[in-house]
């Protein structure tokens, strides 16, 4: 697209996203075959689960500074490397403990995408584009997340589930030589970037986050704000529902629905193929939106209490109905919902701090976000094994979601009109 450079850079990074959730799907597709393989119970799998997340915290507040001070090229470039070596080397595992040490060197490698991605997408596109930009790219992830089953599932049926590692980790490297070679920290730096698109994206951005916001603020200042933690908090909600689902939808398909693998590849693309819908609907519903009503910041809270409260309603009518197909209906509508809220907390982010903070911001923002990691895949282990089974699992999750609309609605201010960021910052 002739003067839309910054729509390739997008497009980088939704292949980005795709790859991420393949690679970090395929341990969830396969773990009823591991399961049997390296004798390892519920219980012991949801903290193989969380084991990820370990890593994945860690490295998220400091891929998100890295990106404000090395730029995202260099810290991107580094993640997908890491992150496809280690993919990789789960094809050579043998048991139960050195499982637990890989996924916590993969989540190592992945933590700093989402911040990562976030500052190129504040770097490369004019603020009122943030939210189709962040929905465009970020509807990647739950696509790979729906290819993970007849990708992997598929490839671990007829040729066993090492080699599945092997093939996605591949793929990483190979859309890693396509990021060395197109991309660019910033559009001023792309020989193919034309002269009036760097002056939209640059005009855009000085207008909002030089303008109105105070100058000299430290990191500190910002990440323990009060609106900075309520997006946080919703952030945090939205992932343990996102993880309860990445990490134990096959074996709930398997083991409480009775598929076989090849069943479950199939008919677990479908909630992720409406997380993608809703991924991409929500960047374009609240940009329209903030449009309409002349106010960004209200357009963000309608949107995020909307699709964290519908999303919890159908989770737990999931635990009422008693067929597969009601079941998958229940739980695709709120993927829907549910992923229309992410790209809207990364967009809050890029509307209430400078463009020098969002990196850093963002990366402590998606730390406290991907707590969730931890907790939701070992505490889904725990209720299956002992505590009351899958039914308690989705209550658990619906509650969780239900908080984080209640967060939004008392904490997140909308009285700003859009382009004026200040007070929300200092009230």
């Amino acid at each position: 697209m002739k003067g839309k450079y910054r729509w390739s850079i997008a497009g980088l990074l939704f292949f980005a996203g795709m790859l991420n959730y393949l690679d970090r799907a395929a341990l969830s597709v396969v773990a009823p075959l591991l399961k049997t393989e390296l004798h390892i119970d519920d219980a012991q799998m949801g903290f193989i689960f969380s084991s990820f997340f370990i890593g994945y915290c860690a490295l998220c507040f400091i891929g998100g500074w890295a990106a404000d001070k090395y730029g995202p090229k260099r810290v991107f470039a580094w993640a997908a490397g890491s992150w496809s070596l280690f993919c990789g080397l789960t094809a050579v595992i043998t048991g139960y403990v050195q499982l637990l040490v890989f996924r916590v060197l993969f989540g190592m490698g992945e933590g700093p995408m989402g911040t990562t991605t976030n500052k190129a997408i504040t770097n490369w596109f004019p603020r009122e584009e943030a939210g189709r930009a962040l929905g465009f790219t970020n509807c990647g992830q739950p696509l790979g997340a729906a290819l993970a089953g007849p990708v992997v599932g598929l490839v671990a049926f007829n040729f066993g589930w090492r080699v599945s590692f092997l093939v996605i980790a591949a793929l990483g490297a190979l859309w890693l030589v396509a990021w060395l070679m197109i991309f660019k920290d910033t559009p001023e730096q792309h020989p193919k970037v034309s002269e009036a698109e760097r002056e939209l994206i640059r005009s855009s951005r000085q207008e909002v986050l030089v303008e109105h916001v105070e100058e000299g603020r430290s990191l500190v200042s910002y990440i323990f704000s009060a609106p900075v933690l309520a997006v946080a908090t919703a952030f945090f909600c939205f992932n343990y529902v996102l993880y309860f689902f990445l990490t134990w939808l096959p074996s709930y398909l398997m083991d409480y629905q009775h598929l076989d693998i090849k069943s479950m590849s199939i008919v677990g693309m479908v909630p992720w193929l409406g997380a993608a819908v809703g991924f991409l609907g929500g960047g374009f519903l609240t940009d329209a939106l903030a449009k309409k009503l002349n106010n960004v910041i209200l357009a963000r809270k309608i949107m995020l209490t909307v699709g964290l409260g519908v999303a919890a309603i159908c989770v737990l009518i999931t635990t009422q109905v008693a067929s597969l197909g009601m079941a998958v209906a229940c739980i695709t509508v709120s993927s829907v919902f549910l992923f229309v809220t992410p790209q809207i907390c990364w967009a809050l982010i890029q509307d209430i701090v400078p463009k020098n903070r969002v990196g850093g911001t963002g990366g402590f923002v998606h730390l406290l976000a991907n707590l969730a990691g931890i907790i939701a895949p070992s505490l889904t282990g725990l209720v299956v094994q002992y505590g009351g089974g899958y039914n308690v699992a989705f209550v658990i999750s619906a509650a969780v979601c239900g908080l984080g609309m209640l967060v939004v609605v008392l904490a997140v201010r909308g009285a700003n009109p859009q382009g004026q960021v200040s007070a929300i910052m200092t009230g």
